[in-house]
Parts: C-alpha cells; structure tokens; sequence
C-alpha cells in the first residue's frame, strides 16, 4: 500500500494537469486524499460501489473507479465535476496509482530479501530463488556500503541517497536500524574499489552540511555472488568501528585499506594487556601528559624527522631531542631508532583498542 504522502502528491498533480477535483478511499469507504476540502462526496454510494461487480461507474457529478494491486481492490477513486473528459482523467490516474503500486511492492519485496540476505536469515536454496523471483542478478560484482546517519533525520537521509543511486536498477538502498543506511552497490570489475571511493564521495557531498560532522562511510570487499552480500556487509561494519577506533579523521573506511588496525582489533584482551605488560611494565600510555603525546604523535607523522618535527611544532631542535630523551627514559623506547618507533606506535594502537572495549562494556 503506498503512504498517504506518496498518494497527495498524486492527486495533486493530477488535478493541477486536468483541473478536476480527485478523492481516494479505502476499500471501506473511508477517505484517504483529497485535493480539495469542498471535495464532497456520498459515502453511501462509495460502499455501494466498493460491493459492486462494477470497475468504474458515476454520472456527470463525479466518476469512480477501482485501483487494483495484484488482482485486488484496494481503493477507489473519484474524479469529480469532470463532465464528458472525467472518465479519461480517471483512467489515467488509476493507471498511475496501480504503476505507482506495482513499483512500490517490488521495492518492498527487494527490501525484505536484502534485508534477510544481510541478517543472513535466509538458507541457500531461498537466497537463490527469491533473487530468481525478483530478477535480481546473482553473480554481479557487488559491495555493501554503510552511511552512518547520526543525528540526521533518517528518512530524509535515505530518501537523499535513494537519489543518488536512483538512475541504477541495480544499487539498493535500505535500512536495518534508525543509525544507518545500506546500500548494495553494484560495480564493473575495472577500478571496482574506485568506483565505490566514489560513490562515496558523492553521498557524503549530498548529504553533509558545513556545521555538521562529516559523515561516515563505510564498505566492504567487492563479492561477485549474491549470497556473499552479507560477508561484505559485516566487513564493512568492521572498517566502520576499525576506522573510529584507529583513524578517527578518516570518514570514508574501506576494509581493504584498514591496514594494521586489522590485526590490533581482531586481538584477545589478555594478549593486549600482556603486550603492553612486556613493554611499559607498570607505567601506562594513559599516564604520559599532553604535551609528550602530541610530540609524539607529531614526530611519528612526521617520519621521525626531528628538524620537520621541531618545526612544526615552534621548538627548537634541542627541545624536541629533550623530549625524546625523556621519553625514552620513561618507556625504555628510542624512538629515533625505527624499531622502537614501531613498537611504540603499536603499543599506542593496542592501548587505544583497550579503552574503546572497555568503554563498550561500561
């Protein structure tokens, strides 16, 4: 059934074309949409109908007609003060109710099917012969793509992003939760990772506005079958909470580009806090001030260049070779040489791992 919203709007721009008054009412008699509020009709004679063999009836005060989905009435339409040209003016809006209806099913019914394919709530078989039913290829190059809606009005969101994929039949748009949007995106083999760079791009421009946060998108590996669609998906949830977790100015998260942060967040806990045990005993990252962080973090950035390093930050050079030195003297750690540098840039990733788990279980 579609929304009384969708349903306004099509009468509306039917009476604003042919200047006729136009009602709809359920199978009950009861009004659903009407272009005017002096549209005035007997309810009586709306039942009378309803109950009748008849698909369209009237006289030259009104005419109506019955809209059918799948071989069922499911409204009745009236076309008012229309004298000779109402009954072509009916017709023509029966048949873009009934187009409007036929189109909206097949949405939903895509939308049930991805949404199980997802939740990996169906069996093979049915994953196979309901893709079949719906005409939905099955071994397209595919990828499932996350938009992390925040704060913003999910329908309009979604609508927004519907959109964007709108010229393709065979990218979907849907959602699991009122936090983010899924989009099945379908890509040609050549330069498939860049296309979804795109697209990502492209619903991060239509849907961000300066004074808000940028928002986030995430997607999984390109699959080439329709029932791997929800491995892509659960890849993509991962790049999502991978990227908040280690690279936090990134908004774009792509699994195939997570680089060591993989490796960190698929770590057991006590294997965590054993590392981290072995390489600063009893001190904690957390017990370093601002100041040693931010040098470090910058010095890092900066490929453990000291005169780039000490630039950037207004110091002078000595200052900055101070600061290594007392660092060094806390953690054990040189972080001129390069190995110690790696360490202690793990060991960084690994605590920051922790307190997002712990902060979780709070």
């Amino acid at each position: 059934m579609l929304s009384n919203q969708i349903l306004q709007k099509t009468v509306d721009n039917i009476r604003s074309i042919s200047g006729m008054g136009i009602a709809v009412f359920d199978m009950n008699g009861k009004m659903m949409v009407r272009t005017s509020p002096d549209d005035n009709i007997d309810a009586g004679r709306i039942l009378a109908f309803a109950h009748s063999g008849a698909e369209e009836a009237g006289d030259e005060e009104y005419r109506l007609f019955k809209i059918e989905e799948e071989s069922r009435n499911v409204y009745i339409l009236a076309v008012l003060n229309g004298g000779s040209e109402a009954s072509l003016v009916g017709r023509m809006a029966k048949y873009q109710i009934e187009t409007f209806l036929t189109a909206y099913k097949e949405r939903f019914d895509k939308d049930n099917f991805f949404k199980s394919l997802l939740m990996d709530n169906m069996l093979l078989i049915d994953i196979f012969d309901r893709a079949k039913k719906l005409h939905i290829d099955m071994e397209s190059y595919r990828s499932a793509m996350i938009i992390e809606v925040g704060d913003r009005r999910h329908a309009e969101v979604i609508e927004i992003v519907r959109n964007i994929f709108s010229g393709n039949s065979e990218d979907f748009v849907t959602a699991i939760n009122k936090y983010d949007i899924i989009v099945i995106k379908k890509v040609s083999e050549a330069d498939a990772y860049k296309q979804l760079f795109a697209a990502a791009q492209r619903i991060q421009a239509a849907i961000g506005r300066e004074d808000e946060e940028p928002v986030r998108v995430a997607y999984g590996s390109i699959v080439s079958d329709i029932k791997d669609v929800s491995t892509s998906y659960k890849e993509a949830k991962m790049a999502m909470e991978v990227c908040r977790i280690f690279y936090d100015e990134q908004t774009i998260s792509a699994y195939n580009r997570l680089d060591i942060g993989r490796l960190i967040y698929q770590l057991p806990i006590p294997l965590c806090r054993l590392f981290l045990k072995e390489i600063f005993g009893d001190m904690k990252i957390e017990d370093l001030d601002k100041e040693t962080i931010t040098t470090i973090n910058k010095f890092f950035e900066n490929s453990l260049n000291v005169s780039e390093t000490s630039r950037q930050l207004f110091i002078h050079r000595n200052t900055l070779v101070y600061r290594l030195d007392k660092i060094q003297k806390l953690t054990g750690l040189d972080l001129r040489t390069f190995e110690d540098a790696i360490t202690f840039k793990i060991a960084l990733m690994v605590s920051r791992y922790m307190k997002y788990v712990e902060n979780q279980q709070q």
